[in-house]
């Protein structure tokens, strides 16, 4: 991990894109119910604004330790969410 800032632009990008696909999906199926994909990109926030408050968080003592943690629960929570954007039908 190079920095918080370049974590910080992980979390955005990924988060990010997953909403982007979301909004192509909603585009290209405009007759099917938007409900759980609404719910995908709900989740997706939730998810940015948890990470980036862990993220700022200085009251922790092993930085390292703690932001390669935020970077595994980005990868995590990214697979689940990308699985979800893929089931939409």
């Amino acid at each position: 991990m190079a920095n918080v800032r370049n974590l910080k632009k992980d979390i955005n990008y990924v988060l990010g894109d997953i909403i982007e696909a979301v909004y192509v999906w909603e585009y290209e199926n405009t007759d099917k119910d938007t409900k759980k994909s609404e719910a995908i990109i709900d989740e997706a926030i939730e998810t940015f604004d948890a990470l980036i408050a862990k993220v700022n968080d200085r009251s922790v003592e092993n930085k390292k330790a703690h932001f390669k943690a935020i970077n595994k629960e980005l990868e995590d929570k990214g697979k689940v969410l990308i699985e979800k954007v893929n089931k939409l039908s």
